[in-house]
């Protein structure tokens, strides 16, 4: 059942490592005030910082009480998008963020069970983008670094209360937008608008697939 205020929240990420562009973070200030399915998308940048970012999306739950929630973020390498289906208890992190904190195999949440599951439809979503012409997958790591840290604190955070279990929650891996230089030295990347009306997709399967289909099958 939907939400009465009928929200989906899309947060991404500020430019981190040296870069002045994130994709993730274009996207959801271009979705931001638009409606998918007749439901209101707000969009936020996050800080690409391990606590900064866990604030921030605290604040916003309790600001918009969503119906789904869907956390971007970029997964520089990877090509088309990657539907994460779990998030892990560790922060291991190859480089600082932007506070300049660089946890070394350290739990998100002391005492948090080792993994959440997406509670997105990640087949359907998959499926759905597919019949669009866009490569897309379910990936199996959101690795450790800031993404995964919000993508755990989000679910850890809706599991813990009661009235927040039935909201739709998960981790989406954007690529690189063409004019980066790491996609102009050859690795992939997706045009800005194509990135943006597969979030569209997303978020519109989200709203209307019944069915989570979240664990099991093959992935190709």
């Amino acid at each position: 059942m939907r939400a009465a205020n009928g929200v989906v929240l899309v947060t991404g990420f500020e430019p981190f490592a040296g870069d002045t562009l994130n994709p993730s973070g274009e996207i959801a200030r271009a979705l931001d005030g638009t409606e998918v399915k007749s439901v209101r998308v707000v969009g936020r940048v996050l800080p690409c910082a391990f606590r900064e970012c866990e604030r921030a999306m605290a604040d916003l739950l309790g600001k918009h009480r969503p119906e789904a929630v869907i956390c971007l973020g970029l997964a520089g390498g990877r090509d088309g998008i990657h539907v994460e289906r779990v998030a892990i208890n560790v922060d291991d992190a190859r480089i600082p963020d932007n506070a300049g904190i660089q946890p070394i195999d350290t739990p998100v949440v002391e005492s948090g069970p080792a993994a959440y599951w997406s509670t997105l439809p990640l087949k359907a979503i998959v499926a759905s983008l597919r019949n669009e012409g866009v490569v897309a997958v379910v990936s199996q790591t959101a690795g450790t670094f800031v993404c995964n840290h919000l993508f755990y604190f989000l679910m850890h955070t809706l599991a813990s209360n009661r009235k927040s279990r039935a909201i739709r929650a998960g981790f989406v891996h954007v690529p690189w937008l063409p004019e980066q230089p790491a996609a102009r030295n050859g690795q992939p990347s997706m045009a800005l608008a194509a990135q943006i009306a597969a979030i569209r997709t997303l978020i519109a399967t989200t709203l209307t697939e019944t069915e989570l289909r979240v664990q099991g099958g093959a992935e190709h």
